[in-house]
């Protein structure tokens, strides 16, 4: 009875045996497929990156003026003036604090109150009295406009160019916006040459003009 509970636990552990170095033959068959050994270095997946998105900047307008006929120089504006067949003649020209240009030839020539037609007149009819040209053919433009200035409840009070078709909006935000005090129903404007302010609507339907001074006021607690 002994030695058949012997055999039979002999047959048993010899069962065990065979099962675990069938399973351990298996293993290794699997690892040598591909699985990662104790020092192996499992592939880091991609990530993919987000592309950076691009920011869309809308370049600043032109800084000229309105375009109308009826605009006036004044001290600060930058014109470009044409003469044609006589290039040595023309150029840029910036209209000093007095209200004038200097130009070839010609020299100091008022500019200030004029329109640019008037100026373009003015210049061709000085050529001719001075017998430096016959039958000129003169053109001005406005390169820049001189600049406005804001002042009182704004984060930014100061001088700044003026840009085309700027209104009340406009030359708030250039100077960074409202302070917490300000009001901002109203806007102050002393308009290039007058000595009196005016009140207009602090929106988009009041415009600024080149040389305007403009003051926010402090809003009533």
């Amino acid at each position: 009875m002994k030695c058949q509970n012997t055999h039979k636990m002999t047959v048993t552990l010899s069962a065990m045996l065979l099962g675990l170095t069938f399973l351990s033959a298996e293993a290794r068959a699997q690892g040598g497929a591909g699985l990662p050994g104790p020092t192996a270095q499992l592939p880091v997946p991609s990530v993919a990156t987000k592309p950076t998105q691009a920011i869309a900047v809308t370049p600043p307008a032109p800084n000229v003026g309105p375009q109308d006929e009826n605009y006036r120089l004044g001290a600060g504006d930058k014109v470009r003036l044409i003469v044609y067949g006589e290039n040595d003649l023309g150029g840029e020209y910036l209209v000093d604090g007095g209200g004038a240009v200097q130009l070839p030839l010609l020299g100091q020539t008022p500019a200030a109150g004029m329109t640019v037609h008037d100026f373009e007149d003015s210049i061709g009819a000085k050529f001719v009295s001075r017998h430096y040209l016959k039958d000129p053919r003169v053109s001005v433009e406005v390169e820049n406009y001189r600049p406005f200035y804001i002042m009182g409840e704004v984060r930014a009070p100061g001088q700044y160019p003026y840009v085309n078709g700027m209104n009340a909006l406009n030359a708030v935000a250039l100077a960074g916006g409202y302070t917490y005090r300000a009001d901002d129903s109203d806007i102050y404007v002393r308009r290039n040459g007058s000595s009196k302010e005016e009140k207009d609507p602090a929106d988009q339907t009041t415009r600024i003009n080149p040389g305007d001074i403009i003051r926010i006021d402090e809003r009533i607690f």
